[in-house]
């Protein structure tokens, strides 16, 4: 009967083995292959490309990877040619103990696109392990009485090995009394049982002494062995009895050494010392041995070392209670070994991208398992990342997850993330582990360089030295490295006219703007262009902006004096009746200023005089007029020096000399003037110009010039005495001009052209007011008080 028990399990396990191989196969595509034990490194294992029907230049394009759930590099890859290779010569007892089959179970990581592919591979036992018995030798006391057929269990031996290499049959010595009977308990654990074959006889024989013999199924089979001496005992017609022919306890894994799990309890009906029961373990296998303990005498079973429920679920004792004369009665405790939370998470990375351009939509960043060795809500995790990242957490197959952006990256907003990938088990308390990992974002030229201003004024004095700095414009690029470094350029006016190339030069690295040449304010006052940054990233972007130069006035004009004229040959002398009261106009100084602004505000003043308070200047009009009456002791020629001055810093001044004649009248003949070769040798082409000009005019009032000659030809007739302005003998091309007041005059008064007779270029001598009270012999003709001056000069004033 145990031995059919013992078939129906292991048909049980066969089927059991099947099924899992079936829902594996059903979950994805995975590959077998089988190797056996002890093969040294570099061992061939198999061609994974040929097994999962895979190109060899499909696992280089897709980096194709091997990787394991305890992130243990056991199996190494060829991409080259597909072949599987050992890294390290496996042990099928340290892997994976009795079970059997052993296999292993790695994963093939495929990247662009992202798949999983499993691969299962068996460990195959070779026979490198002999049975050991724990005990060498074996003492069994048995009574004399014992009858024919009676059992005796023996220490079972220990074999590493598993299948066909695991332990197969015990023999012993040949002898007339023992034979061998083998038996496999719960666990499948085959133990040996000594069976009487001949009734024992303590007075012929009281010791016995045999070999016993424990052989594996390996070939070549494998052998260990152990004495065992039988001590005949006296008669002891009572063996122990249990109280319990089945202990079970439940003990959580983290109970503290040295607890008492369970007390069994057995008695004797004999008396003396075969009344006399002590308490062992029987058939107990190392782990039992080093990880609990019993009382010889109480019964007790503590614990001695930590248990683990990941390592060991559960464990099964016999106790075995002997009295003093050799009978023993067998219990078996059951001991369930709770589960408590006491390992955390365990993070295996497979495939980490430190660094993701910014520009990139949703990548994978890592490739991770996660697994936790508890059991029930112990070992159920929960995988999370902290909220507000652009990051994702994916699940993936048996328990492998992606990290992977959301969206694309902006390096400029944030250009490194530190990212903690949390994993936590359901368990009380509950356990937690953390990875920390950094991702940096790398940067793509994707902003323009930005200047500081829209645009930008800048201000240069006129007179400046040549390569003089101006003035700076700065752009800053949010990108980084190459992407961000700038430079400058001038771009092409929008004025064809302005000579911007030899005007200004820019520094392309720092923005520094520098004037090539001096300026004058006179010339150019303002010039606008654009300038433009562009980094050195590909493709490269640009900005521009606007410059707006402003020239500075510097006083570097003396004041220019348009009337009186002091290049003539010869001054133009001004009359002044005697009958003139105060304040008389005798005439106007006009002079413009080149500059503009304070530069150019004229001021006027009496530098020298013949006769010092008779005449006075206007400081802002420049009009010279009389300071008191005119006297008979006055002289009748007087000399005026007039100081014309800017108000620059520092100033600049011009002086004009002013002739003035008193007379009684006008009909007066005055200073003759010089001769006509004279005169044009010393005429300037302003002269020349300055005459044009009044002629030109002179043709529009022909009509008020004429009206004007009558009238002092009619005057000149009829005062002999009365001087006036001499000209030769024949016709009198006489000319009268309204000049309006413009730029420094204030007033509008009449003067009188007078034009040398015998010149037939009519060349211009002076202006001179005509006095307001003319002879009454003149008839038509009355005074102008108010008269009009018209600039016919071409200036602006």
């Amino acid at each position: 009967m145990e031995n059919g028990r013992a078939d129906t399990l292991q048909i049980r396990q066969v089927l059991l083995l099947f099924v899992l191989l079936g829902m594996s196969q059903a979950g994805s595509e995975s590959g077998r292959f089988s190797v056996a034990e002890e093969m040294q490194s570099g061992s061939f294992v198999g061609n994974l490309a040929k097994d999962l029907g895979l190109e060899v230049g499909e696992l280089v394009s897709r980096g194709a990877q091997v990787v394991s759930n305890d992130n243990k590099r056991r199996l190494q890859l060829d991409i080259n040619n597909g072949d599987l290779l050992l890294s390290e010569s496996l042990d099928r007892e340290e892997l994976c103990g009795s079970t059997e089959p052993c296999v292993l179970h790695f994963q093939v990581l495929m990247k662009n696109p992202l798949q999983f592919l499993r691969i299962e591979l068996q460990v195959r036992d070779i026979n490198d392990h002999s049975p050991v018995f724990l005990e060498k030798e074996m003492l069994l006391e048995i009574p004399e009485n014992s009858p024919v057929g009676a059992v005796f269990l023996l220490e079972s031996a220990k074999d590493l090995d598993v299948g066909i290499n695991a332990l197969k049959n015990y023999t012993i010595s040949p002898n007339s009394y023992f034979h061998i009977k083998m038996r496999v308990n719960p666990d499948n654990r085959k133990y040996p049982e000594l069976v009487l074959d001949k009734a024992l006889d303590y007075e012929e024989q009281s010791e016995l002494s045999f070999i016993l013999t424990a052989l594996d199924g390996g070939t070549p089979a494998r052998s260990g062995t152990a004495s065992v001496r039988v001590v005949v005992v006296d008669v002891n017609d009572n063996s122990p009895e249990f109280e319990q022919p089945f202990y079970e306890v439940k003990i959580p894994e983290n109970s503290i050494l040295g607890l008492i799990i369970v007390t069994v309890s057995a008695w004797d009906l004999d008396s003396g010392k075969n009344g006399e029961v002590s308490y062992s373990f029987s058939h107990a296998s190392e782990d039992i041995r080093k990880t609990f303990e019993i009382n010889q005498k109480s019964g007790e079973i503590s614990l001695t070392a930590s248990m683990d429920f990941e390592t060991i679920e559960s464990y099964s004792i016999i106790i075995q209670a002997t009295d003093g004369g050799g009978l023993f009665g067998k219990s078996t405790v059951r001991i369930q070994v709770m589960d408590v939370n006491d390992n955390a998470p365990e993070i295996a990375v497979s495939s980490i991208t430190s660094s993701i351009p910014e520009n990139l939509p949703e990548t994978v960043v890592m490739v991770f398992s996660i697994r936790d060795r508890d059991s029930g809500d112990n070992g159920r995790m929960i995988c999370s990342i902290p909220e507000n990242l652009p990051f994702i957490v994916k699940s993936s197959v048996e328990n492998y997850y992606t990290l992977e952006t959301e969206r694309m990256l902006d390096r400029e907003s944030q250009a490194e993330y530190n990212i903690t990938i949390t994993v936590t088990d359901l368990g009380t308390p509950r356990l937690k582990t953390q990875h920390n990992l950094t991702v940096t974002v790398s940067d793509v030229n994707d902003n323009a360089p930005a200047f500081s201003q829209a645009a930008y004024t800048l201000r240069v004095r006129e007179n400046n030295s040549p390569a003089l700095h101006i003035g700076s414009v700065s752009a800053t690029d949010r990108d980084s490295g190459a992407n961000a470094q700038v430079t400058y350029s001038l771009l092409p006016p929008q004025d064809p006219q302005l000579p911007l190339a030899s005007l200004v030069s820019i520094n392309a690295d720092t923005g520094q703007l520098f004037a090539l040449r001096s300026l004058d304010f006179e010339a150019l006052r303002a010039f606008e262009f654009r300038v433009g940054a562009a980094d050195r990233g590909s493709p490269a972007l640009s900005s521009q902006a606007l410059v707006r130069v402003l020239v500075v006035d510097d006083n570097d004009n003396a004041p220019f004096v348009l009337y009186p004229l002091q290049n003539g040959s010869a001054p133009c002398t001004e009359l002044v009746p005697r009958a003139a009261e105060a304040g008389y106009l005798v005439t106007k100084v006009v002079a413009v200023d080149g500059d503009s602004g304070q530069n150019a505000w004229l001021s006027y003043q009496l530098l020298k005089a013949t006769e010092p308070g008779l005449f006075g200047v206007w400081a802002h009009s420049g009009e010279v007029r009389t300071a008191r009456l005119l006297s008979e002791r006055d002289a009748v020629k007087h000399r005026l020096v007039v100081l014309v001055k800017d108000n620059g810093e520092p100033p600049l001044s011009a002086s004009v000399t002013l002739h003035v004649l008193l007379v009684d009248g006008f009909s007066q003949p005055y200073l003759p003037l010089p001769d006509a070769a004279a005169a044009e040798a010393r005429a300037d082409p302003l002269t020349v110009y300055l005459v044009v000009a009044l002629a030109s005019v002179s043709s529009l009032f022909l009509f008020s010039v004429l009206v004007f000659v009558a009238v002092r030809l009619c005057r000149r007739s009829r005062a002999a005495s009365a001087g006036g302005c001499s000209v030769a003998e024949g016709p009198f091309p006489g000319h009268l001009v309204d000049v309006s007041g413009a730029g420094t005059l204030s007033h509008s008064y009449q003067y009188e052209v007078c034009l040398r007779g015998d010149s037939g270029t009519g060349e211009f001598k002076f202006l001179k007011p005509i006095i307001p009270n003319l002879p009454p012999q003149c008839p038509g003709k009355e005074s102008e008080e108010n008269p009009t001056f018209h600039n016919s000069f071409g200036f602006n004033m």
